[in-house]
């Protein structure tokens, strides 16, 4: 009984974690431009979307290719080539110094 019972807080527990990141991403909004939706949807499969805005001050155009990249090599990004030209176009075109 306390098997079953365990299990079941766990699993309650883990769907209110989830839902609590979704409902996180849903205040997380991007600048509405081409590109918006393919950025969100590759970045969103690693990480928060917070780190878009909150890198943003300190990023340029080379700094974001080299962290896309790094994202592909080192972290397995489900990131296809062409469209590596298009993130960090949006990138750059709305979150650079």
């Amino acid at each position: 009984m306390r098997r079953a019972a365990r299990r079941i807080a766990l699993g309650a527990y883990g769907i209110l974690a989830c839902s609590r990141v979704i409902a996180g991403e849903e205040s997380i909004h991007l600048v509405d431009a081409p590109g918006r939706d393919l950025t969100a949807s590759a970045c969103v499969t690693c990480h928060s979307l917070d780190y878009i805005p909150m890198n943003a001050p300190v990023m340029s155009r080379g700094m974001w290719e080299k962290t896309i990249h790094k994202m592909i090599d080192k972290f397995g990004a489900p990131i296809r080539p062409e469209d590596v030209e298009q993130i960090l176009a949006y990138l750059t075109a709305h979150y650079s110094r």
